[in-house]
Parts: structure tokens; sequence; C-alpha cells
């Protein structure tokens, strides 16, 4: 699933193409893509400005004149892509947006259908349901702030990172290389944390989401930016799906536990597991 670097790639990809734009049409192809509003509200959009782009989380956010937005998750497989008329539709596109006096179109393609997007009129589109109980922006904390996250926290340092509530937009790839660069092992328990860890851990955020936004996030398998190309932070995973190859920092073999269902990679002696 596309994470906070892999959005935000998109969104800075879209941003100027879509931005002044006038949507002509609305085309959906899956209508069960449209979540909890009839397939025919999205036609209000037409004839309706793009006033912005941006990121929630893992959502992406288009705002349009008269309090319109649409919101997109990709989930798995799902791609958000400016195409042109030629190249834009095969068998798993989804839902096709037009533009006034354009040729290039936005198009949504989805392989395995769990993306979705819903249309909302509202002065505040960070109250609807998908929006209103996301955690803060990781990029956007200060250290304080970030630590103030913990007060109460008695879950494990991977499932917490994964929790949508806690912070926004972290996922398994990134949480694995946090984890990896704070030297935090992925079943320590928030609460044992010193100030000190959690100051490494708000760091090591920083470093690699912003590395990863730099390097147009990861392709390991679905992910493509909105002109179809791929990411190349893949290339600079230290753990994430390197269980059995040798740990970048010290040669021991990297190695994989399941946290909450997830698999988790990790180096055995750079994170050691450390409890209460």
């Amino acid at each position: 699933m596309p994470e906070l670097p892999e959005v935000e790639t998109i969104v800075a990809g879209l941003r100027p193409k879509l931005t002044g734009l006038v949507i002509q049409d609305i085309r959906v192809f899956l209508p069960s893509l449209v979540r909890k509003d009839k397939t025919f509200r999205l036609q209000r959009i037409r004839g309706k400005r793009i006033e912005a782009v941006r990121r929630r989380g893992k959502m992406i956010v288009i705002e349009c004149q008269d309090r319109l937005y649409l919101i997109f998750h990709l989930k798995m497989t799902g791609r958000l892509l400016w195409a042109s008329h030629r190249t834009r539709s095969d068998k798993h596109t989804r839902l096709v947006v037009s533009f006034r006096g354009r040729t290039d179109e936005l198009c949504f393609r989805d392989v395995r259908k769990f993306g979705f997007v819903r249309c909302l009129e509202t002065s505040d589109p960070l109250e609807c349901q998908e929006l209103r109980d996301l955690g803060p922006e990781p990029l956007d904390l200060d250290l304080e702030s970030f630590i103030g996250l913990f007060r109460r926290r008695r879950g494990r340092l991977k499932s917490l990172l994964l929790d949508q509530t806690f912070l926004a937009g972290i996922g398994n790839i990134y949480a694995d290389e946090i984890l990896f660069e704070a030297r935090l092992h992925p079943l320590t328990p928030a609460v044992s944390l010193t100030r000190k860890q959690k100051e490494k851990l708000w760091a090591a955020t920083g470093r690699v989401l912003r590395r990863a936004i730099a390097a147009g996030g990861s392709s390991i398998r679905d992910f493509r930016d909105a002109d179809g190309g791929e990411g190349l932070f893949q290339r600079e995973h230290r753990v994430y799906g390197r269980a059995s190859l040798p740990c970048p920092r010290c040669g021991r073999k990297v190695r994989s536990l399941k946290v909450g269902g997830r698999t988790s990679s990790f180096c055995p002696r750079c994170q050691l597991k450390r409890e209460n």
C-alpha cells in the first residue's frame, strides 16, 4: 500500500497539473469505488475549478470550487495517473476525470479494487469519517509534541507506528526503516522508552520520510507516480524486505517476525530487544 512518501510524491506531481483546471466530466466504471455516496453525486463536480491538491495521511484530497472535495485512497494497488487520451485506459481503469480544454485526463487505476473515492460537500473535509480520526502528520511534529504522543501508550513500537490514529501515513515499509534508523526493536514496549530513545525515534522518523520523499517513494510492486514513473527509495531500504541478507550496518543477517499479523524486518544486533 502506498504510504506517506508515495502519496506525497503523487500529490506533488498532480498539484501543478490540476490546480486551476475546470472539470469537464467524471466517468465511473466501477460503482463500488464510490464510498457512501451515490455515484450520481460525483456529477456535481462537473464545471468546478480545482483549487488545491494535498495529502492527509495516505489519502489524496482534491479541493474544488463551492466546498466540493474528492478524497482518494489508493489502498493496495491503486494508482492516480495523469495520462493522455490515447494511453489512459485499460481493463483496470476504474474512474476517469476529463478537463475543459485539455486532452490529458486523471485516471484512477486499481487492479484489486480495494481503493475508493468520496465526494463531499463540506466546509471542513477533515471532519469526514475517513480523515477525522487520523493522528498528526509525522513531519509536522516538533520534538515535544512527538514525545507527548507517548503518554498512556503501552503498545509495541511497530504496532504503534502502524496505528493511523497515532501517526498518519506510516505503513510497514517506513515503520521498519524508521525503527532500524533509531536502533529500536519492533517489539519494544512504548512505555519503556527513555526520553533519549524518543528523541532518536523522532529524528529517525523525519530523516527516513524526507529521504523517501526526495527519492520519489518506494516502488516494490504497484506504486507509480502521477506520470507512471517508479520511485527509487527501494534501493535504499536497509531492512525492509531484506530478511536473511546482511545488515548494512553490522553485517549480521536481517531477521523477520510477525507483529500484529504484519511481517517486520530488523537487525537482531543493531536493534536489541529490551522489555520493561
